[in-house]
């Protein structure tokens, strides 16, 4: 190991020493660490442009170092000698080499650990359908995903396949047996991985991002074919993922696409990472639609935008929007009203939700 290796792996561990995210390696700069939602740095050691390459080609296989070269940007996997997991991407910026490192905390933690409501967990119990999770970059996306799995893995007997660029967190086989592909290693692409998945007895597959249409609809006909399949969308809300996945169709097949995607869909789950009262850690704020009758009927109709209400008043069928989650947290003194107001859809909405309760009877409770 060169004295460039053993830098990066120090830098990583400081990384995990602060509980940080997220890291930001750039030429020129001092480190950034991403700490509870806020980026600092701790010191003012920089490193040139020399040194940032010779790190990212100490982490890079051959194949790697290729797509580097040609692309400018390349995303990998990555564990540490300390065996902390991380999610590393490559890219330049300005002609200099630069890196984004996320850490992976491998330790899964439970629903409750994590804030998330236990009506989730039924989630992990349906026998085939499509879930999806939705939320921008760092919103926790991917450890809800890891908690539903393991929630299968560890009371299912079931074969779970995941495919993912790059494998984030790596289940050990418990109650069930679980096999990963990482895009780029194992399979040239998501579609592929997923229209293989079908010869590979799966009962679960988890598609680490419906990255292209091609991917949408390999996904689609999994879950129509009985699969249960997990997958992620990077939009704020969960009427907006419903729509972006049916945009993500042409325009000629968007109305096959709608009555198909009503009749696999199951739940869209949007989540935030909003910043806790006491400003150490953040918390999960998160809109829930659970697809009904009532809701496939909109989706197909393309009334999408009805949904909303449907959520407002669907705590019955474990069913809220954000605005009403937000008014829990306020309420059980998880966040500062001012920092739900800045996040909120509709003020006035969530001051009567505050003043009646908030979200007193979202599916929370055990």
């Amino acid at each position: 190991m060169n004295i460039q290796e053993e830098k990066f792996e120090e830098l990583l561990a400081a990384c995990v020493d602060l509980g940080a995210s997220d890291m930001h390696l750039s030429s020129g700069e001092p480190v950034s660490y991403r700490v509870n939602g806020a980026l600092k740095s701790i010191d003012k050691e920089c490193f040139s442009r020399e040194q940032v390459m010779s790190m990212a080609d100490s982490i890079l296989n051959e194949n790697q170092q290729l797509e580097f070269g040609k692309k400018m940007t390349v995303d990998l996997g990555y564990s540490a000698d300390s065996k902390e997991r991380f999610r590393i991407n490559c890219f330049m910026e300005l002609g200099r080499p630069a890196m984004t490192v996320r850490h992976l905390d491998q330790n899964i933690l439970t629903l409750d650990e994590l804030g998330l409501p236990k009506h989730l967990r039924e989630l992990a119990y349906l026998k085939s359908g499509l879930v999806l999770v939705t939320g921008a970059t760092g919103s926790g996306k991917s450890s809800t995903l890891a908690v539903l799995i393991d929630e299968i893995n560890r009371n299912r007997d079931c074969h779970i396949l995941t495919v993912e660029d790059p494998v984030e967190f790596v289940h050990g086989n418990k109650r069930s047996v679980v096999h990963h592909r990482e895009v780029g290693s194992d399979v040239p692409s998501f579609a592929d991985a997923v229209r293989a998945s079908l010869r590979e007895d799966p009962d679960v597959i988890m598609v680490g991002e419906m990255r292209d249409l091609e991917t949408m609809k390999a996904s689609i006909i999994a879950a129509e074919t009985g699969h249960l399949v997990f997958s992620t969308l990077h939009t704020g809300a969960a009427i907006g993922a419903v729509e972006r996945f049916i945009g993500g169709f042409p325009g000629e097949e968007q109305d096959a696409a709608r009555h198909r995607i009503s009749m696999v869909l199951r739940a869209v789950i949007a989540q935030q990472l909003v910043v806790s009262q006491g400003g150490k850690g953040r918390v999960p704020a998160i809109e829930l639609l659970m697809v009904n009758t009532a809701a496939e009927n909109l989706i197909r109709a393309s009334n999408t935008p009805q949904l909303y209400s449907l959520m407002e008043t669907g705590s019955k069928d474990g069913m809220w929007t954000l605005d009403q989650d937000l008014a829990r947290l306020v309420k059980e003194a998880k966040i500062k009203k001012e920092t739900a107001l800045e996040r909120v859809l509709n003020k006035s909405t969530f001051e009567k939700l505050i003043s009646m309760g908030g979200g007193r009877l979202l599916g929370y409770g055990s």
